[in-house]
């Protein structure tokens, strides 16, 4: 049989078992798109009926009196109004505890578990700390960060902040608890109020974000569940037969698969064996990654004292439980969450395939592995074995800076308070510095970017991902490069246009006052969903305010502790995004600028910017 028949017979199997799977009928797919629930309100995927337990992810008990009644982790709520894609519930027995003013409703709490299936939020709600001792270093710690305290209940002190709903940043004693209840219409109107109940209320609205895993399975007529380790599957209720014969056309199907392209592989050889290629190009490959492969062997041989640990892929793969827990992924591969014999966490980077020489790799290595400071993440050791290589470093509890600044949880609340964005951006400074002047060989990273940045347990930055990392001895100011390297948004206007001046450790000073701008805004400092350029290009929006002196007018400011930090990383940033590689101060002036009196900064001059056109962003 030649090569075209095997070709279409492929195709034609193809075909059948594609169209065997698309008319199968699943105990799913009859559900209803939406149904009446109660006398007026109209409900739809992801809730369901108790009749249609397989219709929904949330069941709804519409004949209850006087309103519907809808479950959450075996909590029943009153469903009191439906809105777009919020409801309004109310919890009948905290409102029963409210009336009464009874300790009580202190034991109900609103925070939902994350699934990957669906996300609940609820708003507004107020967060509270139950310490069962009411010791006077407790009462200290908490007044300190703006907390009110109620000393109501007997057996256990509450302790809560009016002017934040989030807990982000603050340190829980192990005494202490953390619940969410809903608050009252007007609650913040009300700072003052001696009486804690006056701030609560019994109503709440209920959003729900559904995975796109799931919607997808749901549309096809499956059921969304999770396995034993809470890993998302979809299940389409098929028996044992329908499995049984499923499995014998996936085998037919891979058997012509694999017979079609042991065919064309055959035909493939034998034409390029006549031209005298295949071998050649065969050869050659094989002989080039064979030479990358020792020239890394040999950098970790030599590198004498300063070589870090290195692990084999069989030890990578125990303290990692088989890769089962995955922190993120990008181009460079995947991340995973592991222990090491002394239970000790870390973060295992199992890295892609070697690109060109594997420099990336050496890099990392070379780089990291001089270092030591409290703002440089340490890589505790590698595997370099064969073809499978990882990076071993610290555990970071709180993962990038990148999740925490872009989204705001209110139109006048941050994720982080500016105390906190303020200590993110000195120790990075600090980190950039220590890089730039305090290793016994100067280390450039050249991809200073929040996604970058790694927080540990109590926000402390840490500097990562040395992959674009350049050595050179501190004498050398300037280095040579053969092309641009970072990420558009961050890159120093030199390492593109060479003319502006040479490539050198103020190209870091650039990329690092880019991201302190966007830790300023909490957005991008080019927005692409902005219709109007002249909108969206925020360093030039702060240039402006800077020189006329105005109130920068930056989400979250609510004192003048929070506008000093604010004007401190705003003067500093618009200092380091100079256009003139000479006219950027260095790390070391950085951290004073930072650390100083703000009387005592200087007003940047403006730096040559410009707002990209919406083609520019685009691409």
């Amino acid at each position: 049989m030649d090569l075209v028949s095997w070709f279409f017979l492929f195709i034609l199997v193809h075909m059948w078992c594609f169209n065997s799977v698309q008319g199968q009928n699943t105990p799913y797919s009859n559900c209803p798109d939406e149904f009446q629930c109660g006398s007026s309100e109209i409900l739809s995927f992801p809730f369901y009926k108790p009749t249609q337990p397989d219709c929904g992810l949330c069941k709804v008990d519409c004949d209850a009196i006087p309103h519907p009644m809808i479950e959450l982790e075996g909590v029943k709520y009153q469903i009191l109004a439906k809105q777009n894609v919020f409801v309004t519930i109310k919890d009948p027995i905290l409102e029963n505890f409210l009336n009464k003013k009874s300790c009580q409703s202190f034991e109900r709490n609103l925070s939902l578990p994350i699934s990957p299936i669906i996300t609940y939020r609820v708003y507004p709600f107020l967060t509270l700390f139950r310490c069962n001792s009411s010791k006077k270093r407790f009462q200290e710690d908490f007044s300190y960060q703006g907390f009110q305290s109620y000393n109501g209940c007997e057996s256990f002190t509450l302790y809560y902040n009016i002017s934040s709903i989030s807990s982000t940043g603050y340190t829980l004693p192990t005494s202490c608890s953390m619940i969410q209840l809903p608050t009252a219409s007007g609650f913040e109107s009300k700072p003052n109020s001696s009486d804690l109940f006056d701030l609560l209320a019994a109503e709440v609205s209920l959003g729900w974000s559904v995975s796109n895993k799931c919607n997808q399975c749901y549309s096809r007529g499956g059921r969304c569940e999770v396995d034993s380790n809470n890993n998302f599957f979809c299940s389409t209720g098929e028996g044992k037969g329908t499995l049984k014969k499923r499995h014998l056309r996936t085998t037919l199907l891979v058997i012509v698969t694999v017979a079609v392209f042991f065919c064309t592989g055959i035909l493939t050889l034998l034409f390029c064996f006549r031209k005298k290629i295949f071998w050649h190009k065969y050869l050659r490959f094989w002989e080039t990654k064979a030479e990358d492969h020792r020239n890394i062997e040999a950098f970790l041989k030599n590198y004498g004292p300063y070589a870090p640990k290195r692990y084999s892929y069989s030890d990578v793969r125990k303290m990692t439980s088989r890769f089962k827990n995955k922190l993120g992924q990008g181009g460079y591969g995947y991340v995973y969450k592991g222990s090491l014999q002394n239970g000790r966490h870390v973060a295992v980077k199992v890295l892609n395939e070697l690109k060109g020489s594997g420099e990336d790799f050496i890099n990392e290595v070379g780089s990291i592995s001089r270092t030591s400071h409290v703002n440089i993440v340490s890589l505790v050791g590698f595997c370099f074995e064969g073809r499978k290589r990882a990076l071993v470093y610290e555990y970071m509890p709180n993962g990038s800076l990148e999740k925490f600044i872009y989204e705001e949880i209110s139109d006048r609340v941050r994720q982080l308070d500016w105390p906190v964005l303020y200590k993110i951006s000195l120790g990075i400074a600090r980190g950039l510095e220590y890089l730039h002047r305090g290793c016994n060989t100067r280390i450039l990273h050249f991809d200073i970017k929040p996604h970058n940045i790694l927080l540990d347990e109590d926000f402390c930055p840490k500097i990562s991902d040395f992959g674009l990392a350049k050595l050179c001895m501190k004498k050398e100011s300037i280095v040579s490069m053969l092309g641009a390297r970072g990420t558009i948004g961050y890159i120093a206007p030199e390492i593109v246009c060479r003319n502006l001046g040479g490539v050198s450790h103020k190209s870091d000073v650039y990329s690092y006052g880019m991201m302190v701008l966007e830790m300023v805004g909490g957005r991008k400092n080019v927005d692409a969903r902005l219709d109007h350029t002249s909108e969206i290009y925020f360093p030039e929006w702060l240039c402006q305010r800077i020189e006329l002196d105005e109130e920068l007018q930056l989400i979250g400011i609510m004192n003048e502790e929070d506008k000093e930090c604010a004007r401190k990383m705003v003067i500093a940033s618009l200092w380091c995004v100079q256009t003139g590689p000479s006219n950027r101060p260095s790390m070391t002036k950085v951290v004073e600028m930072l650390e100083g009196n703000l009387n005592s900064l200087q007003i940047p001059p403006t730096p040559y910017l410009y707002s990209p056109s919406r083609t520019e962003v685009d691409s």
